[in-house]
C-alpha cells in the first residue's frame, strides 16, 4: 500500500496535469464509464462520503470528508484508491483542493474569453489558492485581485501567490463590488449563505466560477446572474440539484431551465458569450482522476527504483 502526504500529492500531480486528468474523467463520465453513487451526507453536511468506480479499469476511489467551518482547516479528508490488487491512501485535503481547482480550470478553459487577463478571487480559505493556480494555467492572466472579509488575510494570500507567480500583479481588497467591476474571470470560494454580489455589479462579459456553497442553505451567486447567463454549467445536474443552494433556488423559481453538464459540454461546447457561470459541488470522478494519476506516478517510481537496483 502506497501512502501519499499532501506534499507527495503536490509533487506528483501539478495543476496542469490535474486539469488534464479531470477533463478526461468528465469525458469518461459522459461516456457512461463510471458508477457514481450519490454522495452520502451525515450530520447536516459535517461528514461526507464520496465514491466512484471506473468500469473500464476496475478501479475505485472512496473519500471521507469532515467539515467544521468554525475551525482551521475547515476540511479534513482521506482518499483511498484501489484497483488491480493495489491500494493507495492519500491526504484528502490536498486532493480536494487540487481537484476542485482543476475542474474550475477545465470550465474556465471551456467558457472564459480567450483574451481574459483579469481575475478576481473572492475568498481566502483553503480552496482559494488552487482556484488562482487553475485559472492561470489556462488563461494569460496579468492581474489578480484577492478579495476577503479580512484585509490581513487578503494581503497575506496575495503575497504568497505573488511569490509563486512573480509576473502577475496581485492586489488585496475587501470590496467585492470594486474587485469584480472589470474582471474577466471571477472565482467564488466562500461559505456564504447569501449572494456575494448583485448581478448589476458585474461586467457584461465575464465568466464566474462558484465552488464554495455546497449545502442547499448556502448561496454565493445571485439568482439574476443565473437567469441572464448565456450558459449555466454544472459538474453534474443531479448533484447540483441536491446540494447547490443557488441552483436549487434558481430552478425552483424557474429562473434557470437549462443546466448544462460539464462532460457533454466538452464534446459540444455551449454558448460562451456575455456572462457564463460554472457551479461545482464536486463529484467522485474528480477524486478518482487525481488518485489514478497518483497511482500511475507510484508505478513509475517503482519501475525507476527497480531499474536502479538492477543496474
Amino acid at each position: 500500500m502506497k501512502v501519499f502526504s499532501a506534499e507527495d500529492v503536490r509533487r506528483a500531480v501539478p495543476m496542469g496535469t490535474a486539469i488534464d486528468v479531470v477533463r478526461d474523467a468528465f469525458r469518461e463520465l459522459a461516456a457512461g464509464h463510471f458508477v457514481l453513487p450519490a454522495r452520502q451526507i451525515f450530520g447536516d453536511g459535517a461528514v461526507l462520503v464520496m465514491s466512484a468506480y471506473h468500469s473500464p479499469t476496475g478501479t475505485a476511489v472512496v473519500k471521507k470528508i469532515g467539515i467544521a467551518l468554525d475551525q482551521l482547516p475547515a476540511i479534513r479528508a482521506t482518499v483511498i484508491w484501489t484497483g488491480g490488487g493495489r491500494q493507495l491512501v492519500a491526504d484528502g485535503i490536498s486532493i480536494t483542493t487540487l481537484r476542485t481547482g482543476a475542474v474550475v480550470g477545465v470550465a474556465t478553459d471551456l467558457l472564459a474569453p480567450d483574451d481574459a487577463s483579469r481575475l478576481t478571487l473572492i475568498g481566502t480559505g483553503a480552496q482559494a489558492p488552487d482556484q488562482v493556480r487553475a485559472v492561470l494555467a489556462v488563461r494569460r492572466i496579468s492581474a489578480v485581485t484577492v478579495t476577503g472579509r479580512s484585509a490581513d488575510r487578503a494581503a497575506a494570500l496575495s503575497k504568497t501567490l505573488a511569490g509563486e507567480f512573480p509576473d502577475v500583479k496581485f492586489t488585496p481588497s475587501t470590496s467585492i463590488d470594486d474587485a469584480i467591476a472589470d474582471a474577466d474571470v471571477i472565482c467564488c470560494a466562500t461559505s456564504s449563505s447569501t449572494p456575494l454580489f448583485d448581478a448589476d455589479a458585474l461586467p457584461d462579459r465575464v465568466h464566474v466560477n462558484a465552488i464554495g456553497a455546497f449545502r442547499p442553505t448556502m448561496r454565493e451567486l445571485p439568482r439574476e446572474l443565473l437567469a441572464t447567463a448565456s450558459t449555466v454549467l454544472v459538474d453534474q445536474r443531479e448533484a447540483a440539484l441536491e446540494e447547490s443552494g443557488e441552483i436549487i433556488d434558481a430552478v425552483h423559481a424557474k429562473a434557470v431551465t437549462n443546466l448544462v453538464e460539464l462532460g457533454p459540454a466538452l464534446a459540444q461546447p455551449p454558448t460562451s458569450t456575455g456572462r457564463t457561470v460554472f457551479k461545482s459541488v464536486g463529484v467522485g470522478v474528480q477524486d478518482w482522476a487525481i488518485a489514478a494519476a497518483l497511482a500511475g506516478d507510484a508505478d513509475a517510481q517503482a519501475i525507476t527504483t527497480r531499474a536502479a537496483r538492477q543496474a
